[in-house]
């Protein structure tokens, strides 16, 4: 089968074997731009040379953000190439004018042909290349249809070479599978430097942009952007944002704070525990590990001697958001037997820590940020592992209340 390698100027360096100690480091410059939100998701800033792969829903936003990066980008006197292989080139002019994207850095053309791409590209030599989509590009020197496994990787792979050779940043947008997963093989996200995923539903105001994958900075890392008039707004006080409706008299609503990947972010956590009439009660989780809640709910029941097997219970992360570390175990625990016993949690209190099958409670790492971001939105009262509250005493306005066990916890809240 003919293949296309042969137009793409090879990044490989002569090697010899050496020691790691005599390898010489170098600094990654990178383009920091407006959007600081996606700076920090990439790592503090878009790297040159640079392969992202960004996946999420249809019509959760993301030709929508590239555009507004592509735009920031070019303010920057960075030339940026726009490759829409979904859209007619009206159709984004008109998603410019709404978005207020109007730099003649910016340029856009409507091509799902990889050679011509190619050749679009060693036209107009720009500093940063989007694909949107990286399934709809299809190499005529293939005889697969577009889209498929061998058309993808093979599109994918010349994109790449070329961006690495030439220095060029370059977004691949990827559709993803109904499980959520971006469409096509899984060495799609091998090849690539950064995986990123953009998550929302039309029902929620806001989109999460998640790093899973980044060479060049931490995973894990979020940006809050909230839906307005004129595209995506930043939100760089996301914890304001997920607490802003929360009714602090309730029972079985309580804050935790939790950490994605450098950044602080406080919760509402809501449990609803209710007398159930089925053969086999419910269990619901949203935002958080369903597996993770029914541990949670034995050792309350084991350790704490809380009756709940013939109970409907349901947990959830207000907001929408996701939440998949174990941190907030104790917040979630706190939560269920505020909802059981009907008694609210009072305000101004967050929780971190983790449950251990023996009704321990566990530290958790990053407890000195939690506790920041905890005191810098007003909160007073924070319930800790013991061990960290022996470690830290320097927050004047935020008092520790140590929890050691379930049992403790019961009795103090």
């Amino acid at each position: 089968m003919p293949s296309s390698k042969k137009n793409i100027t090879s990044i490989a360096t002569p090697s010899h074997p050496q020691p790691i100690s005599e390898i010489i480091t170098q600094d990654f410059p990178r383009i920091i731009s407006d959007l600081s939100e996606l700076d920090n998701v990439l790592g503090g800033g878009l790297v040159p040379g640079s392969a992202i792969l960004l996946g999420g829903e249809p019509g959760v936003g993301k030709s929508t953000i590239l555009l507004q990066a592509a735009d920031q980008y070019a303010r920057l006197n960075q030339k940026v190439l726009y490759v829409s292989g979904e859209e007619s080139a009206s159709q984004i002019a008109l998603r410019s004018q709404r978005l207020g994207v109007n730099t003649e850095n910016l340029l856009v053309v409507c091509e799902t042909n990889l050679e011509k791409i190619v050749g679009h590209i060693e036209k107009t030599v720009p500093n940063l290349l989007i694909i949107d989509s990286i399934q709809t590009i299809y190499s005529g020197e293939l005889d697969s249809q577009p889209g498929s496994v061998g058309q993808l990787r093979e599109c994918a792979y010349e994109i790449i070479a070329l961006a690495k050779a030439r220095n060029m940043a370059t977004f691949l947008v990827g559709h993803v599978t109904k499980d959520g997963a971006i469409a096509g093989p899984k060495v799609l996200e091998h090849m690539v430097d950064v995986v990123l995923y953009f998550e929302g539903t039309s029902s929620q105001s806001f989109r999460l942009l998640r790093s899973i994958k980044n060479r060049f900075g931490s995973t894990n890392e979020i940006a809050v952007f909230e839906i307005a008039s004129k595209g995506l707004k930043q939100v760089i006080n996301p914890s304001e944002l997920f607490l802003s409706e929360r009714a602090e008299t309730v029972p079985g609503s309580v804050i935790v704070a939790s950490v994605e990947g450098t950044r602080p972010i406080l919760v509402e956590v809501q449990a609803l525990v209710s007398g159930s009439f089925l053969t086999m009660p419910r269990r619901t989780a949203l935002g958080l590990d369903h597996n993770r809640v029914a541990l949670l709910v034995a050792i309350l029941e084991k350790r704490g001697g809380f009756r709940l097997f013939d109970q409907d219970i349901y947990v959830n992360i207000a907001g929408g958001l996701r939440v998949t570390e174990t941190a907030i175990d104790l917040g979630v625990a706190a939560a269920l037997i505020s909802s059981y016993t009907g008694r609210a949690v009072p305000a101004g209190t967050v929780f971190f820590g983790e449950m251990g099958l023996g009704g321990e409670v566990r530290s958790v790492p990053k407890a000195g940020i939690r506790l920041k971001e905890a005191e810098r939105i007003g909160l007073k009262r924070a319930y800790v592992p013991k061990k960290v509250a022996n470690e830290i005493n320097d927050f004047k306005s935020l008092e520790l209340i140590p929890i050691e066990n379930i049992q403790e916890l019961a009795d103090k809240i």
